[in-house]
Formats: structure tokens, sequence, C-alpha cells
């Protein structure tokens, strides 16, 4: 006799799916659907005791249908959307609207745009949104994770709990969204992604967050789009129609956090320092701001440039409005502000972009590729397109939301290279066997010229420390197309020079003039930047051989020599008063040092050189062009001086003359243009700066004698360690 068995019952696949975490599409089981001639509302809340539905303002029970927290509703008519539910769980109620009973709010140009590399304002689509659906207020949060099987948005409102709020994938684009109704803004949250191959589990911070938790933590804040209230708009039109390649840059380079610090070493905030920092660089008359990386990052020794957060302000200084303040501040005081981008590469952090999904999907698979052995941090995929948006939205919204007014790009010569900082054999070729990235190059390209198109006189500017052509040239030449390029070569010649003890100066001229067979090749900035001041590399103060005096005349010739020398100029914080020692991220500069004369002294060259070269357009007006700069006489090794003409457009010129010798040069004889009285607009070596006050101040009168190929010639009293300025005297 043959014994027949009842069949085991049928598993429902998507209910499956739902209670292993696995559901892509969990819009397709939970919610109110039209099933068997009538309708059916499924919640899925795995610690719910009891559940209802309101329905004509009455609670009608939903039956729990499996243990694991399924509950369904079934009638013959709909409820009116949207409607609401009651869920009981861990003895309290909480009402909220059901989040499956949304439609999908991303549009599919937007997913095109960002899937082909071309959503310029990504940060408007991807991220968390606070925004009204049917009448319901709430937030839409949206990912890419194409490697994703499942993704949850988690936080306080779900006990974290990645089985609840589970996100919907938007085809083949990658892109995952849901809107949750009632959280509010501050509210924080992460995402939670079950690798489709592995199953593995992570839980991410959201890449397009414009706030996050203070340090250590890492969630994302729920932000809504800033109603403040700028007050730069005469700054913004005057940027709009500014001929930045003719006009004075000089640029104070800070780290917010170590500028000043208060009494117990905390930091001052965004507004704070819009006060205190504003009315100092406009006092010392530099022309811009450049902020080290203030998107957000977790570690202060990392000065911000292992980031993590692309599009947010870091919290250590306040919100998003508050640099707003602070950057609307400078506008209103007549000052630029420029922020520190890292495109180049992003840390570990396994709460960050590090293996996303799962995946390589920021960086690339292959260490030979994306992962930076020096720093230890992984470098960005330039040849996916989503990528691409990422980057370039980011850029975007540091130009457009904060009002920034331009960006330096670092580490632009990591990107460039393949085998940056890479042995044989640790580095793959291009597919023309070179050692070029040439997506990289695509992406700096694309980058430039939307900054150019997109916001009129904003700059961007490359930290490019090789000999790489045509940085600082329009794309449609072929160049790369940025604004300027750090003159990085300038920089290490002026400042190997001036380390040689002045007696041995006469063998290494050549680090002072071989600058100029290179200079008018791109638009340089002269940068004395805060790597100079680090990692055992002493202060500017520290690196000038000789005693106290001769110290502080080197540095005084120095600064000298950069603010007359073609380019625009740089200078990281503690520069303009002498800082003693190295640059420490945990200190402050040691403003008590301006008590000492000495260092009242670089203070106050520092400022009257800004203002000399603000003042006169011979100093920055023809900057990147050779018709700028002529040497008077650039042979006197012998003596280690240098003589040069500044020129402007309108055929003004001043006299540059230095000696790099503590030995004073009485009666020297320089060649000039113009047969004239001039005098003696400055004076490095000023008793106003700490100097011996030894100059030109009675003036001087030109010969008509033939010298050094020019028909007029001077006799002029060079300083010691010091250099001198003239100009016709009118």
């Amino acid at each position: 006799m043959i014994m027949k068995h009842d069949s085991a019952p049928e598993v429902n696949p998507q209910l499956q799916l739902l209670l292993q975490a696995r559901h892509y599409a969990p819009h397709q089981y939970l919610g109110l659907h039209q099933e068997d001639g009538g309708h059916v509302l499924r919640h899925f809340s795995p610690d719910a005791d009891k559940a209802w539905v309101q329905i004509d303002g009455a609670w009608e029970p939903l039956t729990r249908t499996d243990r694991r927290g399924l509950f369904e509703w079934r009638g013959a008519i709909r409820p009116p959307l949207p409607y609401r539910l009651r869920v009981q769980a861990h003895g309290r109620l909480e009402e909220t609207h059901d989040p499956y009973q949304f439609p999908p709010t991303l549009g599919e140009q937007d997913l095109y745009l960002f899937n082909e590399g071309k959503l310029h304002q990504a940060y408007k689509t991807l991220g968390s949104h606070v925004m009204e659906i049917r009448g319901v207020s709430g937030v839409r949060f949206a990912l890419w994770a194409p490697n994703a099987e499942r993704v949850s948005v988690v936080g306080d409102f779900n006990r974290w709990d990645g089985r609840m709020h589970a996100m919907r994938t938007l085809g083949a684009s990658g892109v995952w969204e849901l809107f949750v109704p009632g959280l509010r803004v501050g509210d924080l949250y992460k995402y939670e992604i079950r690798n489709r191959d592995s199953g593995n589990i992570l839980v991410k911070t959201d890449p397009y967050a414009q706030m996050y938790e203070l340090r250590p933590g890492t969630a994302a804040k729920v932000t809504v789009p800033s109603n403040y209230l700028w007050q730069d708009g005469e700054w913004m039109a005057e940027r709009a129609t500014l001929d930045w390649l003719h006009a004075p840059c000089s640029v104070y380079e800070v780290h917010l956090g170590s500028w000043r610090q208060k009494p117990d070493g905390g930091f001052f905030s965004y507004r704070e320092l819009a006060e205190s920092l504003v009315s100092y660089v406009k006092d010392m008359g530099y022309t811009h701001i450049e902020l080290l990386p203030v998107t957000e990052h977790p570690l202060d020794e990392s000065w911000g440039y292992q980031t993590t957060g692309y599009f947010a302000p870091t919290s250590r200084y306040g919100t998003p409005d508050d640099l707003r303040a602070l950057v609307d501040a400078c506008h209103q005081a007549g000052i630029g502000v420029i922020l520190d981008w890292v495109p180049a590469h992003f840390p570990q952090d396994a709460f960050a972009l590090a293996r996303f999904d799962g995946t390589a999907l920021y960086e690339h698979e292959d260490p030979r590729l994306g992962f930076h052995q020096e720093w230890g941090t992984h470098i960005f995929n330039y040849g996916r397109s989503e990528v691409r948006s990422f980057l370039l939205a980011s850029a975007h919204y540091w130009l457009a939301e904060l009002h920034m007014d331009g960006l330096r790009v670092d580490a632009v010569a990591s990107m460039l290279y393949l085998d940056y900082s890479r042995k044989e054999g640790e580095w793959l070729p291009n597919k023309y066997g070179g050692r070029e990235n040439l997506e990289a190059i695509d992406f700096l390209r694309e980058l430039n010229v939307m900054v150019h198109e997109s916001f009129p006189g904003a700059l961007t500017f490359a930290e490019e420390s090789t000999a790489w052509p045509m940085v600082s040239r329009p794309v449609y030449l072929g160049g790369l197309g940025f604004s300027m390029k750090w003159n990085m070569g300038w920089m290490n010649d002026t400042l190997s020079y001036m380390q040689h003890e002045p007696v041995h100066r006469r063998y290494h001229h050549n680090e002072l003039t071989f600058g100029q067979l290179y200079s008018y090749t791109e638009n340089f900035v002269l940068p004395f930047s805060h790597d100079e001041v680090v990692h055992g590399k002493r202060s500017l103060l520290d690196k000038m051989p000789g005693d106290a005096w001769q110290k502080f005349a080197n540095l005084r010739l120095l600064l000298t020599y950069q603010m007359t020398s073609p380019g625009k100029k740089l200078n990281f914080m503690g520069n303009e008063f002498g800082q003693g020692k190295e640059w420490q991220i945990k200190e402050e500069l040691q403003w008590q040092l301006l008590e000492h004369h000495w260092h009242q002294g670089i203070h106050q060259i520092a400022r009257d050189l800004n203002g000399l070269y603000h003042s006169t357009p011979a100093l920055h007006d023809l900057d990147f062009v050779p018709e700028g700069f002529s040497w008077i006489d650039c042979h006197d090794a012998d003596q280690s001086v240098l003589s040069y003409l500044r020129c402007a457009r309108d055929g003004s010129f001043v006299v540059v003359v230095l000696n790099f010798t503590p030995v004073p040069r009485e009666n020297y004889r320089i060649g000039v243009p113009e047969g004239a009285a001039y005098k003696e607009i400055f004076n490095s070596d000023s008793t106003y700066y700490g100097g011996s006050n030894m100059g030109n101040g009675a003036g001087l009168s030109a010969q008509d004698i033939s010298w050094m190929g020019f028909p007029h010639m001077l006799e002029v009293t060079v300083p010691p360690l010091a250099g001198v300025v003239l100009a016709r005297a009118k």
C-alpha cells in the first residue's frame, strides 16, 4: 500500500527575501496592493506585537501572518491615501505613514545623467532630502550601490535595524531609493548594505550627506536646503567680470583649527572666525584666504586631506550655514575664499567610500591602479561615470552652495601619472603603454571646463610638481584648463638657496635665476605652503642660517623676493610673523611671539609687502608674461646680488635689487631704462622691520651712462641681507 504525504506548504519567495533581509524591491510586496479582487496591505515590523491601519478615522487591526513580524490587512475597499499605521512594540505605540505607499521620486533624466557622469548637481538627487509627498513630510534617501543585493536606511528611528526600511532599486541605474515619512532635521542615519555576491553586510555613511555628526561619530545628519540670506551680491557680480590675470592675488593659507584656539584648546566656530580671522586678513592686506580642507574628515592629524564627506563642511567648527557666514563675511570685506579640495584619493575607513558596496566601487580593484602605498589611501576610478558625477558634483556644491571663489586641487601629479611614487612592476600602463592616467586627464579637463563655464570668475589652482605641459592653459588649446599652477620648482630652489650660508650662496646662484627659463610656461603661484613647515622641514624662520639678526634679515629678504617676483603669492599662516617652530596641528600659532620686536618686524613687513604688491601695478599686472620682467643683472654671483625690473601695461616699472649676503653694497651700479630721479619705495632693512636702516632715503638720480645694456645708470646702496624697491620719483 502506497502512503500519500501532504505536500509542503508553498513558500512565498517575496516573503522569504523580506525575512532574510535580501529584498531588492520591497515595494512590490509591502504597502498597499490589489490582490484577489480586493486590497491587501502588508507591513513588516520584526519587533512589533500589534499593528493597525487608520481608515475613515478608525483604527482597524492588521493580522500577524508570520511570527517574524509580517502583518496584513485585507479589505474590499482601498484605504484612502496617504494612510497611517499604528504599531505597538516594546510596550510603546508609534504612529507613522507607511513608507511603502509612496511612488519613486527620482526622474529618469537625472538617473541617465548620473550614469553618464554628467549630473553636476548630483547632490540634489542623491543623499537625504527633506520633502513633502502627497501632503506628507519626510526624507527621501537615494544611494548608488550597484553591487548590493539589498540596501536599508538605518538610524535611531528604527533602532539601527537593517531589516526595516529596505530601499528599492531603480532599474539598471544602480541607485536605491526610499521615502521615509516623519523624520526630522538632525536625525542620524547610515545605510546597511548587503553585497550581492558575498552576502556580507556593511554599514556605511552617506557619501552625499551635507552634514555629519561630530567626530568620532560618523553617522550622516538629515539636513534641509539652506535659507541663508547671502549679502555678497556685489562681490559675486564683480568676481564674474574680474580680470584676474592682471589683478593682485596674495593668498593666506589657513588651517582653521590651529590658527587660533580657545583657552581650553577648543576650536573657534566658523561664525567666531568670521569676526577675528576676516578682520586680521583684511588688516594684513591679503586678497584671498585658502582653507585647508574643511570637507568632513575623521582624523584631525590628516589636516583634512583624508576626506570622507565630499559635500559636508566639517562639523568641528559648526554647521554649513555657519561656514556660509564666514565666506559671506570674507566677501563683504573684499576677500576671496579658496577651498583646498582633494579628488586624488580617499581613506580606507570602513564606514566611508572604501569598498562601498562590498566591491571596489569608487576605487580600482587592482591595487596597482587603485591604492597609494605612500599615503595608504585609495585612488578614485576616474574612468567610471558615476565616480565622475560624484566628484564633479562635489566641486559644484562648494562653488554653488558655499560661494567658494575657487578650488586648490590637491596632489594633481599623483592623478596624472600611473607610476606616481611606484616602483617597476607596481603599476599598470594605459592602453597605449604609457604612464599617463588618461581617465584622470579627461576628468581634470571636464572639471575645469565646468568650473569656468558655470562659475564666472571662480579659479582653479593645481598643486602639480612635475613638468607636465600646459597645466594652466585652456582645454580647447590642449591644456588641462586650470587657472593657475603652484610653482613648486621655484619654491624648492628658493628655499634650498636660502638655507645655504651666505658665504656659500655664490656657488648656488643659478637656483635663483633658473626659474626664469620656464616662468611663463604656466600661470604660476609662488607658494610657501603648509607642506614646507612640517615633518622636520622646520619653520621658514628656522630654515634661515646665521645668528638671530641674520635669521630675521634672511626671512625679510625671502618675503621681499617672493613678493617682487613674477607670479601670484601664497603664504601659510605663521609665515607672516616668523613662527618659531614647525606648525603643530594640535596647537595654535605662537601669537605670543608678536610681543618681541623682531617678530613684530616680520609682521609689519608682511603687511607692507602686501600693500606694496597691491598698490603697484608693476608688481602684479604682467605676472604671467615675459613683458612683466627683465633682468638688470642676473650674473653677479660673486656678490650674490640680483637686480631686475618689474613692469606694467601702462609703462610704469619698479627696480628691485636684492643682496643675499650680510655685506653692504654701497655705490652698487645698475642699469635703468629711464634717466630720472628715483626714490626708494621699499626697504626690507628698515628699522620698522628690525633692520639696520641702511638705504637710499635721500633719493637717487640716474646718470646718462649706458650700463648693462640700459641707457642710464644708478648707484645704489644695497643693505645687508636685504632688498630695496625703487620707482621713478614723481
